[in-house]
């Protein structure tokens, strides 16, 4: 049974919460992104030998089934997380991605178990699928739950911090291993380390998620007398905010994407800098990029979320082609790292206050489920495929039309977050 008896959240409490969702997070995440960050040492392992494109194009297809599956992911969990309570649905989530990452380490290539080797990476990415799926809609509800009114998109926006460092920590062991290892070892075998971590430190974040005190919110005694979490529910009661969700993620998580997991295998694939360069650049990116996320979620407190969206939706909409045309041609590395930096400043008008703002749209009874459904069918169908949609259009010979691509899909968002209420002024989550 669910404990409903109410806790003194002191500041300190408080604190300790935000923290400790936010570390489990952070492993969530260095498993997630380990498979894009080390995928061109292991697509040859678990494919048969040929073009490196076409490698990629197989490695990126079973990374947007690791998409597919987390609509499922975010309803199952979801619905676990509005009955069961946020931190239940944390430690869930948790432990598929420990089994997952554990999967993929173990896993002989195809030189040895023929095709079974992809089957399982299949298998693996699908568990992890269905972790994440579950993990965003409780993550970025727990930290919307736990944090006061006054300062909630500041601590909102630790959950990129966390995601970004996740994946800054994937790209870091990368480095240390390219400069400690080699190429060769990587391709052969070293490339198995990081799942093999991110398997041990999620055992070490199951244990720290289950010491976390529950929201507020989800005990209050009029969320447990409210309707079932359903996805029924979802779409009778709460359409509109659903389809608020999938419009404004749209173009933000394809941006996202495309400047974080996708832009290593286009610095090397389309820039022709060495694979240890473009993980040097996107490392350096990223650092800076992960730095700026609390600073755009409090600069939200103060003006506002719909704001801050909206400076996201018109410059993406303006530099998106510039950037990406200018990137495909340069040479300099310091050049490279100005650009992408350039464009994940963009992007973080979108990713240091999505989370707030989808869990402001829903009640408690809900709100798991309401910010992690709608959120995970954008992501699967845009954020999911962007690496498969890029290297198919390279493939083809028309990689400028995934520039433009890029940019209807923020247009298409920048429209939501004009239509959209302020969910700053109108939020729908109670304070304590």
């Amino acid at each position: 049974m669910t404990d409903t008896t109410p806790t003194i959240m002191t500041p300190a409490r408080r604190l300790k919460n935000i923290i400790g969702g936010s570390a489990g997070n952070l492993v969530e995440w260095f498993d997630w992104f380990a498979y894009a960050a080390f995928t061109v040492y292991f697509a040859p392992v678990f494919f048969p030998k040929g073009e490196p494109t076409a490698q990629l194009l197989s490695t990126a297809a079973i990374f947007a089934v690791g998409f597919l599956m987390r609509p499922i992911g975010a309803w199952v969990m979801g619905v676990y997380a509005d009955r069961k309570g946020r931190k239940a649905g944390l430690t869930l989530s948790v432990s598929l991605m420990c089994a997952g990452s554990l999967l993929i380490a173990c896993t002989p290539g195809y030189a040895t178990i023929g095709i079974a080797a992809p089957v399982l990476l299949l298998i693996a990415r699908m568990m992890q699928g269905l972790s994440v799926g579950g993990e965003y809609g409780s993550s970025a509800t727990y930290l919307s739950e736990m944090a006061t009114a006054k300062d909630r998109g500041f601590w909102s926006s630790f959950q990129y911090v966390t995601l970004i460092s996740g994946q800054l920590l994937a790209l870091m062991l990368l480095i240390l291993l390219q400069r400690t290892l080699g190429e060769d070892a990587l391709s052969d075998w070293a490339w198995r380390i990081p799942f093999f971590v991110g398997a041990a430190l999620a055992v070490v974040v199951f244990w720290l998620r289950r010491g976390l005190d529950e929201t507020t919110a989800f005990k209050d005694p009029g969320t447990r007398a409210a309707p079932k979490s359903s996805a029924l529910e979802l779409v009778l009661r709460h359409p509109k905010e659903a389809l608020i969700v999938i419009g404004l993620t749209a173009g933000g998580t394809l941006a996202f994407y495309t400047y974080t997991t996708y832009l290593q295998k286009f610095l090397t694939n389309t820039s022709g800098f060495s694979k240890a360069q473009a993980t040097e650049i996107s490392a350096a990116a990223l650092f800076l990029f992960m730095l700026l996320q609390p600073a755009v979620g409090a600069l939200s407190d103060r003006i506002g979320r719909k704001p801050v969206m909206i400076a996201f939706g018109v410059m993406g909409l303006v530099c998106t082609v510039p950037i990406m045309s200018t990137l495909a041609v340069t040479t300099n590395p310091f050049a490279a790292f100005i650009l992408s930096l350039a464009a994940l400043v963009i992007v973080s008008g979108y990713t240091a206050i999505n989370a707030v703002v989808k869990a402001e749209l829903f009640p408690a009874h809900i709100r798991a489920l309401g910010v992690a459904l709608p959120y995970a069918i954008a992501n699967a169908v845009f954020g999911g495929t962007a690496e498969y949609v890029a290297l198919w259009f390279k493939l083809d010979g028309r990689e400028s039309l995934y520039f433009w691509y890029v940019t209807a899909m923020i247009g298409i968002s920048l429209i939501t977050y004009v239509l959209m209420r302020d969910t700053k002024a109108k939020s729908l989550i109670v304070e304590d």
